[in-house]
Protein backbone atom coordinates (compact mmCIF):
# COMPACT_ATOMS: atom_id res chain seq x y z
CA UNK A 1 0.00 0.00 0.00
CA UNK A 2 1.58 3.06 -0.39
CA UNK A 3 1.98 5.55 2.14
CA UNK A 4 1.95 9.29 1.90
CA UNK A 5 4.61 11.35 2.37
CA UNK A 6 5.36 13.44 5.99
CA UNK A 7 5.65 16.54 4.70
CA UNK A 8 2.00 16.17 3.89
CA UNK A 9 0.95 14.63 7.07
CA UNK A 10 1.50 17.05 9.96
CA UNK A 11 1.99 14.80 12.94
CA UNK A 12 -0.01 16.05 15.56
CA UNK A 13 -0.35 14.17 19.58
CA UNK A 14 -4.19 14.19 20.44
CA UNK A 15 -2.92 15.18 23.96
CA UNK A 16 -1.51 18.58 22.09
CA UNK A 17 -4.91 19.11 20.10
CA UNK A 18 -7.88 18.86 22.41
CA UNK A 19 -9.05 15.75 20.84
CA UNK A 20 -11.99 14.93 23.12
CA UNK A 21 -11.55 11.08 22.71
CA UNK A 22 -7.84 11.27 23.63
CA UNK A 23 -7.36 8.36 25.94
CA UNK A 24 -10.04 6.04 24.46
CA UNK A 25 -8.80 2.87 22.57
CA UNK A 26 -10.52 0.96 20.02
CA UNK A 27 -10.62 -2.03 18.67
CA UNK A 28 -11.83 -2.21 15.13
CA UNK A 29 -12.47 -5.82 13.92
CA UNK A 30 -14.33 -4.69 10.99
CA UNK A 31 -13.46 -4.32 7.38
CA UNK A 32 -14.87 -2.46 4.26
CA UNK A 33 -16.64 0.43 5.03
CA UNK A 34 -19.53 1.10 7.64
CA UNK A 35 -17.52 -0.28 10.63
CA UNK A 36 -14.21 1.18 9.65
CA UNK A 37 -15.92 4.89 8.41
CA UNK A 38 -17.12 4.09 12.02
CA UNK A 39 -13.86 3.71 13.58
CA UNK A 40 -12.64 6.50 11.25
CA UNK A 41 -14.85 8.70 12.99
CA UNK A 42 -13.51 7.69 16.35
CA UNK A 43 -9.87 7.97 15.31
CA UNK A 44 -10.63 11.83 13.83
CA UNK A 45 -11.48 12.61 16.97
CA UNK A 46 -8.55 11.13 18.74
CA UNK A 47 -9.09 7.65 19.83
CA UNK A 48 -6.47 5.37 20.09
CA UNK A 49 -7.64 2.89 16.96
CA UNK A 50 -6.31 -0.27 16.23
CA UNK A 51 -7.24 -2.05 13.43
CA UNK A 52 -7.53 -5.77 13.92
CA UNK A 53 -6.96 -7.80 10.90
CA UNK A 54 -7.21 -11.50 9.95
CA UNK A 55 -3.54 -13.26 9.20
CA UNK A 56 -5.04 -14.02 5.49
CA UNK A 57 -6.72 -11.33 3.09
CA UNK A 58 -7.33 -9.03 5.82
CA UNK A 59 -9.29 -5.78 5.14
CA UNK A 60 -9.64 -6.35 1.79
CA UNK A 61 -11.05 -3.54 0.72
CA UNK A 62 -10.12 -1.53 -2.59
CA UNK A 63 -6.38 0.22 -1.71
CA UNK A 64 -7.72 3.40 -2.67
CA UNK A 65 -10.63 3.08 -0.34
CA UNK A 66 -8.61 1.45 2.42
CA UNK A 67 -6.45 4.73 2.58
CA UNK A 68 -9.21 6.76 3.25
CA UNK A 69 -10.92 4.90 6.14
CA UNK A 70 -8.08 3.83 7.93
CA UNK A 71 -6.08 6.47 8.50
CA UNK A 72 -4.74 7.74 12.08
CA UNK A 73 -5.41 3.88 13.22
CA UNK A 74 -2.84 1.39 14.05
CA UNK A 75 -2.93 -2.08 12.76
CA UNK A 76 -2.44 -5.72 13.86
CA UNK A 77 -2.91 -8.82 12.54
CA UNK A 78 -4.12 -12.01 14.73
CA UNK A 79 -5.64 -15.61 13.61
CA UNK A 80 -8.56 -16.06 15.79
CA UNK A 81 -9.18 -19.22 14.36
CA UNK A 82 -5.96 -20.14 16.29
CA UNK A 83 -6.41 -20.33 20.63
CA UNK A 84 -2.88 -18.18 20.88
CA UNK A 85 -4.96 -15.60 18.90
CA UNK A 86 -8.09 -15.24 20.79
CA UNK A 87 -6.10 -14.99 23.83
CA UNK A 88 -4.14 -12.66 22.30
CA UNK A 89 -7.39 -10.32 21.47
CA UNK A 90 -8.42 -10.44 24.75
CA UNK A 91 -5.56 -9.50 26.77
CA UNK A 92 -6.11 -6.49 24.31
CA UNK A 93 -9.84 -6.49 24.99
CA UNK A 94 -8.62 -6.09 28.57
CA UNK A 95 -6.61 -2.57 28.35
CA UNK A 96 -9.68 -1.47 25.49
CA UNK A 97 -12.29 0.81 26.18
CA UNK A 98 -14.59 -0.62 22.85
CA UNK A 99 -15.01 -3.22 20.43
CA UNK A 100 -16.21 -2.59 17.12
CA UNK A 101 -16.96 -6.23 14.90
CA UNK A 102 -18.63 -6.34 11.65
CA UNK A 103 -19.26 -9.92 11.35
CA UNK A 104 -22.53 -12.27 11.02
CA UNK A 105 -24.00 -12.36 14.23
CA UNK A 106 -22.47 -15.81 15.86
CA UNK A 107 -19.49 -15.72 14.60
CA UNK A 108 -17.34 -13.53 17.09
CA UNK A 109 -19.65 -15.88 19.97
CA UNK A 110 -17.96 -19.18 17.72
CA UNK A 111 -14.31 -17.88 17.28
CA UNK A 112 -14.63 -17.36 21.28
CA UNK A 113 -14.48 -13.57 21.43
CA UNK A 114 -18.01 -12.92 21.89
CA UNK A 115 -20.13 -10.18 23.91
CA UNK A 116 -19.65 -12.74 27.13
CA UNK A 117 -16.42 -13.99 26.81
CA UNK A 118 -14.84 -10.40 26.19
CA UNK A 119 -16.99 -8.47 29.46
CA UNK A 120 -15.54 -11.50 31.08
CA UNK A 121 -12.07 -10.08 30.91
CA UNK A 122 -13.06 -6.25 30.62
CA UNK A 123 -16.85 -5.38 32.09
CA UNK A 124 -16.84 -1.47 31.43
CA UNK A 125 -15.45 -2.06 27.56
CA UNK A 126 -18.39 -0.76 25.28
CA UNK A 127 -18.76 -3.84 22.31
CA UNK A 128 -20.58 -2.96 19.19
CA UNK A 129 -21.91 -5.07 16.96
CA UNK A 130 -22.26 -3.58 13.58
CA UNK A 131 -24.51 -5.98 10.91
CA UNK A 132 -26.92 -5.48 8.14
CA UNK A 133 -30.11 -6.80 10.17
CA UNK A 134 -28.84 -6.88 13.58
CA UNK A 135 -28.58 -9.51 16.24
CA UNK A 136 -32.16 -10.59 16.08
CA UNK A 137 -34.94 -11.05 14.16
CA UNK A 138 -35.79 -13.75 11.34
CA UNK A 139 -33.64 -11.48 8.85
CA UNK A 140 -30.18 -11.75 11.41
CA UNK A 141 -28.71 -14.29 9.24
CA UNK A 142 -29.53 -13.05 5.98
CA UNK A 143 -26.49 -11.75 3.55
CA UNK A 144 -26.97 -7.91 2.06
CA UNK A 145 -25.28 -5.14 1.09
CA UNK A 146 -26.36 -1.22 0.84
CA UNK A 147 -28.76 -1.47 -1.70
CA UNK A 148 -30.29 -4.62 0.30
CA UNK A 149 -31.02 -3.03 3.82
CA UNK A 150 -32.41 0.35 1.38
CA UNK A 151 -34.86 -1.89 -0.29
CA UNK A 152 -35.76 -4.07 2.86
CA UNK A 153 -35.82 -0.38 4.62
CA UNK A 154 -38.46 0.80 2.09
CA UNK A 155 -36.03 3.60 1.37
CA UNK A 156 -34.63 2.36 -2.33
CA UNK A 157 -38.55 2.61 -3.38
CA UNK A 158 -38.26 6.82 -2.45
CA UNK A 159 -34.84 7.67 -4.09
CA UNK A 160 -35.43 8.19 -7.68
CA UNK A 161 -37.05 10.58 -9.98
CA UNK A 162 -40.21 8.51 -11.19
CA UNK A 163 -41.38 4.95 -9.57
CA UNK A 164 -39.94 3.62 -12.66
CA UNK A 165 -36.98 4.94 -12.71
CA UNK A 166 -35.98 4.18 -8.90
CA UNK A 167 -31.85 5.21 -8.45
CA UNK A 168 -28.51 3.97 -6.67
CA UNK A 169 -26.58 6.17 -4.60
CA UNK A 170 -22.67 6.56 -4.69
CA UNK A 171 -22.49 7.57 -1.52
CA UNK A 172 -24.02 4.45 0.10
CA UNK A 173 -27.08 6.19 2.62
CA UNK A 174 -27.67 2.51 4.05
CA UNK A 175 -23.91 1.89 5.28
CA UNK A 176 -23.10 5.68 6.07
CA UNK A 177 -26.44 6.86 7.64
CA UNK A 178 -28.25 3.30 8.86
CA UNK A 179 -24.43 2.04 9.73
CA UNK A 180 -21.59 4.17 10.67
CA UNK A 181 -23.31 7.04 11.83
CA UNK A 182 -25.67 4.94 14.30
CA UNK A 183 -22.73 2.66 15.09
CA UNK A 184 -21.27 6.41 16.41
CA UNK A 185 -23.97 7.55 18.00
CA UNK A 186 -24.68 4.50 20.41
CA UNK A 187 -20.90 3.69 20.86
CA UNK A 188 -20.24 7.59 22.35
CA UNK A 189 -23.58 6.75 24.07
CA UNK A 190 -22.15 3.46 25.94
CA UNK A 191 -19.32 5.50 26.29
CA UNK A 192 -20.23 8.18 28.36
CA UNK A 193 -22.85 5.43 30.84
CA UNK A 194 -19.45 3.37 31.04
CA UNK A 195 -17.43 6.45 32.47
CA UNK A 196 -20.44 6.99 34.85
CA UNK A 197 -21.12 3.58 35.88
CA UNK A 198 -18.26 1.68 34.97
CA UNK A 199 -20.12 -0.79 33.10
CA UNK A 200 -20.38 -1.76 29.27
CA UNK A 201 -22.83 -2.47 27.11
CA UNK A 202 -23.31 -4.79 24.10
CA UNK A 203 -24.43 -2.72 21.24
CA UNK A 204 -26.30 -3.87 18.39
CA UNK A 205 -26.46 -1.94 15.49
CA UNK A 206 -28.45 -3.13 12.54
CA UNK A 207 -27.21 -0.99 9.64
CA UNK A 208 -31.45 -1.52 8.14
CA UNK A 209 -32.40 -0.42 11.73
CA UNK A 210 -30.40 2.83 11.20
CA UNK A 211 -31.80 3.50 7.94
CA UNK A 212 -35.41 3.27 8.55
CA UNK A 213 -34.99 5.09 11.83
CA UNK A 214 -34.75 8.05 9.71
CA UNK A 215 -37.45 7.41 7.71
CA UNK A 216 -38.84 10.61 9.13
CA UNK A 217 -40.43 12.37 5.79
CA UNK A 218 -42.07 9.21 4.03
CA UNK A 219 -43.38 8.33 7.68
CA UNK A 220 -44.84 11.43 7.85
CA UNK A 221 -46.45 11.27 4.18
CA UNK A 222 -47.94 7.55 5.30
CA UNK A 223 -49.14 8.55 8.34
CA UNK A 224 -50.91 11.48 6.79
CA UNK A 225 -52.70 10.25 3.37
CA UNK A 226 -51.71 6.47 4.13
CA UNK A 227 -49.21 5.52 1.81
CA UNK A 228 -46.09 7.34 0.72
CA UNK A 229 -45.32 9.46 -2.45
CA UNK A 230 -43.49 7.47 -5.00
CA UNK A 231 -40.01 8.33 -6.02
CA UNK A 232 -40.27 11.43 -7.91
CA UNK A 233 -43.54 12.48 -6.24
CA UNK A 234 -42.92 14.20 -2.90
CA UNK A 235 -41.67 17.88 -2.62
CA UNK A 236 -38.62 16.75 -1.66
CA UNK A 237 -37.98 14.30 -4.64
CA UNK A 238 -39.35 16.40 -8.07
CA UNK A 239 -43.05 17.02 -7.48
CA UNK A 240 -42.60 20.74 -7.28
CA UNK A 241 -40.92 22.53 -9.53
CA UNK A 242 -39.30 25.26 -7.08
CA UNK A 243 -37.01 22.14 -5.92
CA UNK A 244 -35.56 20.37 -8.74
CA UNK A 245 -32.62 19.78 -10.38
CA UNK A 246 -31.86 21.34 -14.33
CA UNK A 247 -30.12 20.83 -16.90
CA UNK A 248 -27.83 23.76 -18.50
CA UNK A 249 -26.67 23.93 -22.01
CA UNK A 250 -23.52 22.23 -21.76
CA UNK A 251 -24.99 19.36 -19.87
CA UNK A 252 -24.42 20.16 -16.46
CA UNK A 253 -26.73 20.97 -13.85
CA UNK A 254 -28.24 23.65 -11.37
CA UNK A 255 -30.64 23.09 -7.90
CA UNK A 256 -33.14 24.87 -7.41
CA UNK A 257 -34.31 24.62 -3.73
CA UNK A 258 -36.42 27.56 -2.98
CA UNK A 259 -38.73 25.78 -0.64
CA UNK A 260 -39.86 28.94 1.26
CA UNK A 261 -41.80 31.44 -0.92
CA UNK A 262 -39.26 34.27 0.01
CA UNK A 263 -36.38 32.36 -1.84
CA UNK A 264 -38.34 31.67 -4.81
CA UNK A 265 -39.41 35.16 -5.51
CA UNK A 266 -35.96 36.34 -5.29
CA UNK A 267 -35.07 33.48 -7.94
CA UNK A 268 -37.58 34.70 -9.87
CA UNK A 269 -36.61 38.24 -9.92
CA UNK A 270 -33.04 36.97 -10.61
CA UNK A 271 -34.21 35.33 -14.36
CA UNK A 272 -36.83 38.36 -14.95
CA UNK A 273 -39.77 36.14 -14.32
CA UNK A 274 -41.52 37.82 -12.05
CA UNK A 275 -44.88 36.14 -13.54
CA UNK A 276 -43.85 32.48 -12.32
CA UNK A 277 -43.89 34.54 -8.71
CA UNK A 278 -47.64 32.95 -8.06
CA UNK A 279 -46.91 29.14 -8.81
CA UNK A 280 -44.40 28.32 -6.40
CA UNK A 281 -46.59 25.63 -5.64
CA UNK A 282 -49.05 25.19 -8.93
CA UNK A 283 -52.42 24.27 -7.62
CA UNK A 284 -52.91 21.17 -10.29
CA UNK A 285 -49.99 18.93 -12.40
CA UNK A 286 -50.78 20.62 -15.55
CA UNK A 287 -49.70 24.30 -13.96
CA UNK A 288 -46.81 22.60 -12.85
CA UNK A 289 -45.50 21.17 -15.82
CA UNK A 290 -45.92 24.30 -17.31
CA UNK A 291 -43.62 26.24 -14.68
CA UNK A 292 -41.13 22.97 -15.16
CA UNK A 293 -41.33 23.43 -18.52
CA UNK A 294 -40.83 27.27 -18.40
CA UNK A 295 -37.41 26.36 -16.23
CA UNK A 296 -36.33 23.77 -17.95
CA UNK A 297 -35.99 25.58 -21.06
CA UNK A 298 -34.65 29.27 -19.85
CA UNK A 299 -31.69 27.19 -17.60
CA UNK A 300 -31.34 24.92 -20.68
CA UNK A 301 -30.46 28.00 -22.57
CA UNK A 302 -27.26 29.16 -21.08
CA UNK A 303 -24.12 26.93 -19.66
CA UNK A 304 -23.56 26.24 -16.39
CA UNK A 305 -20.93 29.07 -16.26
CA UNK A 306 -23.77 31.40 -16.86
CA UNK A 307 -25.40 30.66 -13.97
CA UNK A 308 -22.69 30.93 -11.81
CA UNK A 309 -21.65 34.23 -12.58
CA UNK A 310 -25.64 35.11 -12.33
CA UNK A 311 -26.09 33.17 -9.40
CA UNK A 312 -23.25 34.73 -6.83
CA UNK A 313 -24.24 36.36 -4.16
CA UNK A 314 -27.79 35.55 -4.55
CA UNK A 315 -30.16 34.72 -1.60
CA UNK A 316 -32.68 32.00 -3.29
CA UNK A 317 -31.36 28.90 -2.52
CA UNK A 318 -30.15 28.38 -5.90
CA UNK A 319 -26.89 26.73 -6.84
CA UNK A 320 -24.48 25.21 -9.27
CA UNK A 321 -23.95 20.85 -9.35
CA UNK A 322 -20.29 20.37 -8.83
CA UNK A 323 -18.48 17.54 -9.58
CA UNK A 324 -16.38 16.29 -6.77
CA UNK A 325 -13.23 17.82 -8.01
CA UNK A 326 -14.94 20.90 -8.03
CA UNK A 327 -15.96 20.28 -4.96
CA UNK A 328 -12.52 19.93 -3.49
CA UNK A 329 -11.29 23.29 -5.10
CA UNK A 330 -14.80 24.85 -3.48
CA UNK A 331 -13.29 28.22 -1.90
CA UNK A 332 -15.63 27.33 1.00
CA UNK A 333 -14.96 23.49 2.12
CA UNK A 334 -11.17 24.34 1.74
CA UNK A 335 -11.72 27.55 4.20
CA UNK A 336 -13.59 24.81 6.16
CA UNK A 337 -10.27 22.72 6.32
CA UNK A 338 -12.96 19.98 4.61
CA UNK A 339 -9.93 19.21 2.23
CA UNK A 340 -6.44 17.91 2.89
CA UNK A 341 -4.20 17.21 -0.09
CA UNK A 342 -1.40 15.26 -0.18
CA UNK A 343 0.39 13.05 -1.79
CA UNK A 344 1.70 9.46 -1.61
CA UNK A 345 5.36 8.37 -1.58
CA UNK A 346 5.27 8.20 -4.80
CA UNK A 347 4.86 11.61 -5.75
CA UNK A 348 1.05 10.56 -6.75
CA UNK A 349 -1.53 13.18 -5.64
CA UNK A 350 -3.43 11.89 -2.90
CA UNK A 351 -6.90 14.10 -1.24
CA UNK A 352 -8.13 12.90 2.25
CA UNK A 353 -11.81 14.73 3.48
CA UNK A 354 -11.38 16.65 6.96
CA UNK A 355 -13.40 15.81 10.09
CA UNK A 356 -16.69 17.32 9.74
CA UNK A 357 -16.85 17.62 13.40
CA UNK A 358 -15.53 21.23 14.95
CA UNK A 359 -15.44 22.15 18.15
CA UNK A 360 -13.79 24.35 20.31
CA UNK A 361 -10.42 23.37 21.91
CA UNK A 362 -10.06 20.53 19.10
CA UNK A 363 -7.66 20.72 16.07
CA UNK A 364 -7.84 18.09 13.63
CA UNK A 365 -4.99 16.27 12.17
CA UNK A 366 -4.07 12.99 10.37
CA UNK A 367 -1.71 12.18 12.59
CA UNK A 368 -0.65 8.78 10.50
CA UNK A 369 -1.53 7.52 7.05
CA UNK A 370 -3.72 4.04 6.53
CA UNK A 371 -1.70 1.04 7.85
CA UNK A 372 -0.57 -1.62 6.44
CA UNK A 373 -1.69 -5.06 7.26
CA UNK A 374 -0.30 -6.21 10.28
CA UNK A 375 2.20 -2.70 10.49
CA UNK A 376 1.81 -1.99 14.33
CA UNK A 377 1.73 -5.29 15.43
CA UNK A 378 4.94 -5.60 17.74
CA UNK A 379 4.23 -2.30 19.08
CA UNK A 380 0.96 -2.82 20.53
CA UNK A 381 2.09 -6.59 21.55
CA UNK A 382 4.64 -4.88 23.42
CA UNK A 383 2.26 -2.27 24.99
CA UNK A 384 0.33 -4.97 25.89
CA UNK A 385 3.07 -6.54 28.12
CA UNK A 386 4.61 -9.34 25.17
CA UNK A 387 8.22 -9.79 25.78
CA UNK A 388 9.91 -9.83 22.52
CA UNK A 389 10.57 -13.43 22.45
CA UNK A 390 6.98 -13.94 23.17
CA UNK A 391 5.73 -11.47 20.04
CA UNK A 392 8.61 -13.43 18.21
CA UNK A 393 7.21 -16.83 19.21
CA UNK A 394 3.76 -15.93 17.76
CA UNK A 395 4.72 -14.91 14.70
CA UNK A 396 6.67 -18.23 13.97
CA UNK A 397 3.46 -20.21 14.52
CA UNK A 398 1.35 -17.75 12.65
CA UNK A 399 -0.68 -16.71 15.14
CA UNK A 400 0.02 -12.83 14.65
CA UNK A 401 1.53 -10.82 11.58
Amino acid sequence: MPELTPSSLPSLDPAATGAPLKGVRVLDLTRLLPGPMCALHLADLGADVIKVEDTGAGDYAAESLRMLVNRNKRAIGIDLKQPAGVEVLLRLCSEADVLIEGFRPGVMERLGVGYAAVAQVNSRLVYCSLSGYGQTGPYRDAPGHDVNYSAYAGMADQMGSSARSLALSNVPVADLLGGSMTAVMGILAALFDAARTGEGRHVDVAIADGLLAHAVIPLAALNTHGQTHPAGGDKLTGALPCYALYATADGRFVAVGALERKFWDTFCDLIARADLKPHHRPADPARSDWVRAELTALIGAEPLAYWVDKLHGSDCCVTPVLKLDETLANEHFLARDMVIPGQTAAGVPFVQLGCPVKMSGFTFAVRHPAPVQGQHTAEILSHAGYSVAEVGALMDQGTIV
